[in-house]
């Protein structure tokens, strides 16, 4: 929830892992031309509304960083580009957008980085970042990452800060289940702004519950401790969804397959006796699942059983390598109850990553040399 919608300042502090950009990605391409006549945006080669007020606070902000820049004298190119140019932005996602992966925070994030390499803007990004999703911040850095909620008006003190870079816990890795790539019926951000202003659970929530949350969570990141990462872990995304409940009207971002999902995680467990997998559901009704390495295999294998896949069996596994595993009878019968084929679209292996990347790759660039988007293969 937010306490400022202009600003994009949150009601509370939080925390996110930002995943490897080998599997899950954005990629953004900024140009800026004399001979451009207007600000053109395009989104996974689709042209899109560049007036987006979002998107211009955004590049206002950039805008503005480059102009105190030059005013301190900081700024080495001696003929710095013009502000005044127009701008032309291309922006490709590699996993479904609104779906309720974060696509927001990867695109602006990404958005940001782009704009201020292309203005010469360095330092402290994730204010103009948060101008266009609150989430987006905490994609300026890698691995695990806090957003402070900040306490001053002007919002200059909502910041994100890295608790743990991207190597801290190598054995960790994340299973994205993809139930549905379908556009959500219900934005997160108007979402958020129907529970802010009706759900109480919300407010108790942000008071009371998520600060002493956010130093359990950092500490079990810092120690990890995957048993009480885990279940805090589950229990916040629980919390999370009971304050969509507790709204009114009610919002249901999961469905019957994200709760098939959340059952199954929860037999698994019991069967191992400790907390082996952990799932977080954001606003959407995929699953995100946090497990150690030597987990993955017979996971990945019970979800494979659990959701037999349709036809596209070689495609039902994507991302980081995963090994084979076989299944005891006991296993089977405590967890693989009711298969549910075909429920689940395919499932994605990745892991914690790093921040925002400059390609260097000039044929990856999404905007040809007339500044017009290139025809993908």
């Amino acid at each position: 929830g937010k306490r400022d919608n202009d600003l994009i300042l949150p009601i509370n502090s939080s925390l996110s892992v930002t995943l490897h950009q080998d599997q899950l990605k954005t990629t953004t391409t900024a140009a800026a031309s004399r001979d451009f006549t207007e600000d053109r945006l395009w989104l996974n080669g689709e042209e899109v509304d560049v007036g987006h007020p979002r998107l211009q606070s955004c590049l206002r902000e950039v805008r503005r960083l480059a102009r105190k820049r030059r005013g301190s004298g900081s700024a080495e190119d001696s003929a710095p580009l013009s502000l005044s140019y127009k701008i032309h932005v291309a922006s490709e996602n590699n996993f479904p957008t609104a779906a309720g992966l974060a696509s927001s925070a990867a695109g602006y994030a990404c958005l940001v980085a782009a704009l201020a390499r292309l203005y010469g803007v360095e330092g402290e990004l994730s204010e103009a970042a948060r101008r266009g999703s609150g989430s987006a911040c905490r994609s300026m850095a890698g691995g695990f990452v806090r957003w402070q909620r900040g306490e001053r008006p002007d919002g200059s003190d909502s910041l994100a800060q890295q608790v743990a870079p991207e190597t801290h816990w190598p054995e960790l890795r994340v299973l994205v289940l993809v139930v549905s790539g379908e556009k959500k019926q219900v934005s997160s951000t108007a979402g958020m702004q129907t529970s802010v202003a009706t759900s109480p659970l919300l407010k108790h929530r942000a008071e009371v519950v998520v600060p002493e949350r956010l130093e359990r969570m950092t500490r079990s990141i810092r120690e990890r401790d995957f048993e009480a990462f885990g279940q805090l872990t589950m229990q916040d995304s629980n919390q999370f969804h009971a304050t969509c409940l507790d709204t009114f009207p009610p919002i249901f971002y999961l469905n019957d397959l994200s709760r098939h999902i959340i059952a199954l995680a929860h037999r698994f467990n019991t069967h191992h006796a400790c907390t082996k997998v952990a799932y977080t559901f954001d606003a959407g009704p995929n699953a995100v699942i946090f497990l150690l390495a030597d987990t993955v295999a017979e996971f990945v294998e019970v979800v494979r059983r659990s959701f037999p896949p349709a036809a596209n069996g070689d495609q039902f596994l994507r991302g980081l390598p995963v090994g084979s595993a076989s299944l005891s009878q006991e296993l089977l019968a405590a967890v693989v109850t009711e298969p549910v084929p075909g429920a689940v679209q395919y499932i994605l292996h990745t892991k914690p990553g790093p921040g925002p990347q400059l390609v260097d790759d000039p044929s990856q660039h999404l905007l040809g040399a007339d500044g017009l988007p290139r025809r993908r293969a």
